[in-house]
């Protein structure tokens, strides 16, 4: 009877640990055929978009490192939002399915920037639960954009869901421009990337 049921745990644990490979490698193929397009040498860009803003909040570093090369190629200032206090990254996933749920979103440092000095800005989330995640829904909640040019990003593992729909609805007052979604690849895509950026950027309005 234990035997049997070792054995059975033992074949769960196997069947479990190949559907997540299988899913990791169906992630790096579909990445490598959505960077092809941009392989090459690095693209130059020459910024137009006149004074610009980069907000973003970044827990891992994925968000950042966009929001830092957006920021050099437009010479932008850059603005970190960041929580009052550290989330609780013990019980994440649940925190954060429940702060979605009530819309009780995280408290937030309070130094936002003037943002009518801005001719565009940026905005750059991680997506949690295939949404906006809930330090820049909390930044949204309180923010209101005054007519000015919006223009949304989103760093993932695999699918961004329904980030662009929910920033939409949360951003009061944008004018929304085209937005990009950046899936998190290792540092062989940097020049893709890279170049995938800098195509978005030339054709934002």
């Amino acid at each position: 009877m234990l035997k049997g049921l070792l054995y059975l745990v033992l074949i769960i644990v196997l069947v479990g640990a190949a559907a997540g490979a299988y899913h990791l490698f169906q992630v790096a193929e579909r990445n490598k055929q959505a960077l092809k397009p941009y392989q090459g040498p690095r693209q130059v860009y020459q910024s137009d978009l006149g004074k610009v803003l980069v907000i973003y909040y970044s827990l891992t570093g994925h968000t950042r490192a966009i929001a830092d090369q957006i920021a050099a190629l437009t010479q932008a200032d850059t603005y970190e939002i960041k929580t009052a206090q550290p989330l609780d990254l013990g019980w994440f996933y649940l925190n954060v399915k429940k702060q979605l749920k009530t819309k009780q979103y995280p408290q937030l440092v309070q130094n936002t920037p003037d943002l009518s000095q801005y001719d565009v800005i940026f905005v750059g989330s991680p997506v949690w639960w295939y949404t906006v995640s809930t330090p820049v829904l909390s930044f949204l909640q309180q923010t209101d954009f005054m007519g000015k040019k919006v223009v949304p990003f989103s760093t993932q593992g695999s699918n961004f869901g329904r980030f662009f729909d929910v920033f939409q609805q949360e951003a009061r007052h944008a004018v929304l421009q085209q937005g990009e979604s950046f899936n998190n690849v290792n540092a062989s895509y940097d020049d893709a990337v890279h170049n995938k950026i800098v195509d978005w950027l030339r054709r934002l309005k």
